[in-house]
């Protein structure tokens, strides 16, 4: 991946005077910014290391900070964190333009994306580094699971990589955090992280999950898919603001398989985005729901979305209409 080229290039010292790190996904920024935060020594910080907001410095003061010398060591660090507030930011050119070799500066750029029309961003790319930082989508992120811990010498197995997908969603600094914890409570002589182990130690049952719902839904196994349903709606981790946009992506996906001519692994894994290795499971589900029952399906998911939201529903127990909403899918 891009930003592991980026972190490789600073650790062999291959060390740009300017950095920007711009986009919505935070993971990628902080990884990037902590590496080069290590190009500086702990005894050089004291005087070669400053960090400056967007909100409070202006573009003038930021420049003759950067236009200062390292003392006794061979860079400055300066971090503009919160760029996306800096005033005039455009007219940071004139300093990119001719950037002081001996200073590093990083404009870290959350929250959106940069403007790339500005004459400072086109310098940047001529002179540093610009990393856009893009959020995953939800089916990249078993890949980039499996690839993380791989590089700690562990493995994870697909359900357990989907589960954590489904408990954590797309936000991957939180990923790193359970990946981290879940590594560290490997037992000794155990390389592999399992749905049992993450019950364990993240609290999530392997066995009654919204994944598990999911399966059962496109299985048409009533009786499972009640018993889960009851679970999720008795325990108060869960709620059906959890199940409804699972289930409504599950079922988008299942119509787009009606409307395929090529119902090939392949074929099917391009069109949806996922894993090759759950296009069959897919291509059942879609001769279990016919595009008929699923427009209805999807219909449903529409009408208790509004109802958890209070839209057309005057009931005290929102978490009964988990249980009615799995009853009249699978009726």
């Amino acid at each position: 991946m891009e930003h592991l080229q980026i972190i490789s290039d600073i650790q062999h010292k291959k060390i740009k005077p300017v950095y920007l790190l711009h986009g919505p996904e935070n993971y990628f920024i902080d990884e990037i910014t902590k590496t080069l935060e290590n190009i500086i020594t702990p005894d050089e910080k004291a005087f070669n290391f400053s960090t400056f907001y967007g909100k409070d410095v202006d573009v003038t003061n930021l420049i003759n900070a950067c236009q200062r010398f390292p003392m006794m060591a061979p860079y400055q660090l300066i971090i503009l964190k919160e760029a996306q507030y800096l005033k005039n930011i455009d007219d940071l050119k004139h300093y990119v333009q001719n950037p002081v070799p001996t200073t590093v500066l990083v404009i870290v750029h959350k929250e959106k994306n940069a403007d790339k029309r500005k004459t400072f961003y086109k310098e940047i790319s001529k002179q540093g580094v610009v990393f856009e930082s893009k959020q995953m989508y939800e089916n990249q992120i078993p890949n980039f699971i499996d690839g993380l811990v791989r590089s700690r010498n562990k493995s994870i197995d697909l359900k357990s990589s989907q589960l954590l997908v489904e408990f954590i969603g797309n936000d991957l600094t939180k990923m790193m955090h359970e990946i981290d914890k879940l590594l560290i409570t490997l037992p000794e002589g155990k390389n592999t992280i399992t749905p049992a182990h993450i019950e364990k130690n993240i609290g999530y049952s392997k066995d009654y999950n919204v994944f598990e719902l999911q399966n059962a839904i496109g299985k048409k196994d009533i009786l499972k898919a009640n018993r889960i349903a009851n679970y999720l709606a008795g325990n108060p981790k869960h709620s059906i603001n959890e199940v409804i946009p699972l289930l409504f992506s599950y079922f988008q996906k299942v119509l787009k398989i009606h409307y395929l001519k090529d119902l090939s692994k392949g074929s099917v894994a391009a069109t949806l985005g996922i894993n090759p290795f759950f296009a069959s499971e897919f291509i059942a589900v879609s001769k279990m729901y016919n595009i008929r029952k699923t427009v209805q399906v999807i219909e449903l998911l529409n009408e208790y979305d509004l109802k958890s939201k209070g839209v057309g529903y005057s009931g005290s127990q929102s978490d009964e209409l988990i249980k009615e909403l799995i009853f009249k899918i699978l009726h």
